[in-house]
């Protein structure tokens, strides 16, 4: 029976206050399926680099789940596309610490994980799996930029890890054609806390009110959803739009508004119908999107994109980019409505559609709550997940779970 699981998280840190430089969806997928697992009896080890100084080595959450924190050399803050040099001392850290050799399974999350995940399953013999969180190809895909030496090593983990968890389908058949068909998938969703279905009975603005949560980055999708807003008030709607996430350094505490100078000449004239709040705890991110009249996802490509599952679980419809998982999570005219990546006019008429009309945007809203609770739920994803683990660890057929 599997009952020790290693996890490696290389630069998501489950109990960084989420929103931050390199705290968003990841982090939050790690801490919620931990804690799941853990009340299916497991112990899960959460391997992850020692991004706050202040915070202690070891730290328990959950129950039986611990946050183990590497130094790797560099206590501290490190990029993320800094990071891959220090995963040959993270992994000999990792190995004066931690008896790695006891643990039943090890899951990786993101790419440079899997590189030390790979070393565990060929020295330990360890099954291996492994979820990607983002996908180079993906990435390159959207932005026109190829990390060679990430897409190498993607490839080579996604075909000798054991087992993969892809999110959604359209990242499972994304795997296979980069892999020519010879990983072996398991399509698995993200759940959503709890806090985000508790909010369902709170009552809707009258003013339309839309919410954007997230990394203030180019690749979210920022700038599109402030020109796309821009050009939805020239029509005269009086409306607002709420941005939580990012760092608290990206917001300016005494104007509350955004430190980038691209964010500020982006809102100059429409000051009063933006609002920047920075991080949220999830319970008050519940509430805005409860509050909203949709929630904007804008990003340029996403494997999963949780913020949206997140804002269907409180009852709110979801205008999101047509890309990547996006396209699974929401499903058009029926929870939200898709739009074209990186398209303001597209956005903008989106944004009026639901403005104008209210029992459009209620009627979705209650569908996108009836789809959030059958399909993102954190206990049905922890048992899909445990079922994978035993599976493996059994040394059994390795049949699709989850598909």
């Amino acid at each position: 029976m599997c009952k020790k699981i290693l996890f490696i998280s290389d630069h998501g840190d489950p109990l960084a206050e989420l929103g931050g430089k390199q705290s968003g969806g990841q982090n939050n997928y790690v801490k919620q399926l931990a804690c799941a697992l853990a009340e299916r009896g497991l112990e899960v080890d959460v391997v992850t680099h020692w991004s706050d100084g202040d915070s202690p080595r070891i730290e328990p959450f959950g129950g039986s789940c611990r946050v183990v924190r590497i130094a790797a050399g560099r206590r501290g803050y490190v990029p993320k596309s800094e990071m891959v040099r220090l995963l040959p001392e993270f992994q000999r850290e990792m190995h004066a610490i931690l008896p790695l050799g006891d643990y039943d399974v090890v899951h990786t999350h993101y790419w440079m994980s899997g590189l030390i995940g790979l070393a565990l399953k060929r020295e330990f013999g360890i099954p291996l799996i492994h979820t990607s969180h983002s996908l180079g190809i993906a990435k390159a895909k959207a932005t026109g930029v190829r990390e060679e030496e990430r897409l190498k090593a993607e490839r080579q983990i996604l075909e000798a890890a054991d087992r993969v968890i892809a999110t959604t389908p359209t990242e499972k058949d994304m795997i296979l054609d980069y892999t020519e068909g010879r990983s072996t998938i398991s399509v698995i969703p993200i759940g959503v806390d709890e806090a985000f279905e508790k909010k369902q009975a709170e009552p809707k603005t009258d003013r339309p009110l839309f919410a954007y949560a997230g990394r203030f980055e180019k690749t979210k999708g920022i700038l599109t959803l402030l020109r796309g807003f821009r050009l939805f008030l020239r029509h005269g709607t009086d409306a607002h739009l709420i941005l939580a996430g990012g760092a608290a350094e990206d917001i300016d505490p005494k104007s509350g508004l955004p430190v980038q100078s691209k964010l500020r000449q982006a809102i100059a004239g429409i000051e009063d119908h933006v609002t920047f709040l920075g991080p949220l705890s999830q319970e008050e991110l519940a509430s805005l999107f409860t509050r909203a009249t949709a929630a904007v996802v804008p990003s340029y490509y996403e494997s999963f994109g949780m913020v949206a599952a997140e804002a269907q679980a409180c009852g709110t419809p979801v205008i999101a980019s047509e890309v990547g998982g996006l396209q699974d999570v929401v499903q058009d005219g029926r929870t939200g409505l898709l739009v074209t990546a990186r398209n303001p006019a597209e956005l903008s008429r989106a944004l009026r559609k639901l403005a104008a009309d209210r029992e459009l945007a209620d009627r979705l809203g209650k569908q996108a709550a009836q789809r959030a609770k059958a399909l993102f739920s954190w206990p049905s994803v922890a048992k899909a997940v445990h079922e994978v683990y035993e599976v493996l660890h059994g040394a059994e057929d390795p049949a699709f779970v989850g598909d």
